[in-house]
């Protein structure tokens, strides 16, 4: 077994067979689908992974999928601004609530409660008989996948326009099969609209297929923040102003912040002087491309 040591160019790559395989039949979709699973979660185990920021950062795009599935145009900029400088009582719009709903649903271990919370307008009980994946004759799914598609196409039969109830809850049911605590997407990375249609065999297909494609996502999703992530820590010492460390750590936890965020800095000047130092250290991006209103992320 391969493990993560202090180099970050030890972090094991997804092998080239899997990321190149051309499988068709369920068999061989599941054999790809399970192997890229199996190297997601030896990477996933690994010290050096900012858990809370990829989940963050697999949030915003299972929530541009979605946005995409509705024809939306927004993608990642606008959904980060949609949600980033909300105040009490403002509407983020519905791609906005889309992208808070995916926020919420991976910031918690996976409840009824939490889902709840991600997805208010379901009944706690509908979620729970849900995310238990039974088919639709009543026999218990056993596999991760086949009980994610079965859970998937229970929604879907419900509710067919409702997309991310049925995506988040089914991601849901991934988890825990995997014994995972938290919710991680996979599955809306790389399912297509005309793949929420098809039920059964052709259903449980596709999600094998997409979770083989989420899953190498994912790891080279670890690969680019874990690098990240070591260069913001080799600047960290080099930065002198008063709130420094908790300001790194709010960076190694969150996919997009604003200046306003940095509180312990204990002022908006002082923020964004620390934010464009931490640019110019090539430590952090900025995210918006304008002069005001920014969002960094590493």
């Amino acid at each position: 077994m391969t493990y993560v040591a202090d180099s970050i160019d030890t972090l094991p790559r997804m092998p080239s067979w899997v990321t190149s395989g051309r499988a068709e039949t369920l068999e061989d979709v599941a054999f790809l689908s399970g192997a890229a699973l199996s190297h997601l979660h030896l990477v996933l185990n690994q010290d050096d992974v900012p858990q809370t920021l990829l989940r963050q950062r697999l949030a915003l795009r299972a929530a541009e999928a979605c946005a995409a599935h509705q024809g939306r145009p927004e993608r990642a900029r606008e959904l980060r601004d949609a949600v980033a400088f909300l105040q009490p009582g403002d509407s983020p719009g519905p791609a906005g609530e889309v992208y808070l709903s995916w926020r919420r649903a991976v910031e918690r271990p996976i409840s009824v409660k939490a889902l709840h919370r991600a997805l208010p307008e379901l009944a706690p009980d509908q979620i729970a008989v849900w995310l238990d994946g039974y088919d639709p004759c009543g026999a218990r799914q056993r596999s991760p996948i086949s009980r994610t598609a079965a859970v998937l196409q229970l929604v879907l039969e419900e509710r067919p326009r409702d997309h991310r109830a049925g995506l988040l809850l089914a991601e849901a049911a991934l988890a825990q099969a995997l014994g995972w605590s938290h919710v991680l997407p996979l599955l809306a990375l790389g399912l297509k609209r005309a793949d929420l249609r098809k039920t059964g065999v052709e259903l449980r297909l596709a999600c094998h297929r997409a979770i083989a494609v989420g899953a190498c996502a994912a790891t080279r999703e670890i690969g680019e923040l874990v690098r990240r992530a070591a260069r913001l820590k080799t600047v960290a010492p080099r930065l002198r102003a008063k709130g420094a460390d908790e300001a790194v750590a709010l960076f190694l936890s969150r996919d997009a912040v604003a200046p306003g965020h940095l509180i312990p800095l204990r002022s908006d000047r002082a923020a964004r002087r620390f934010c464009d130092r931490l640019v110019e250290l090539r430590a952090v991006r900025e995210l918006t491309d304008r002069d005001t209103f920014r969002l960094y992320g590493i």
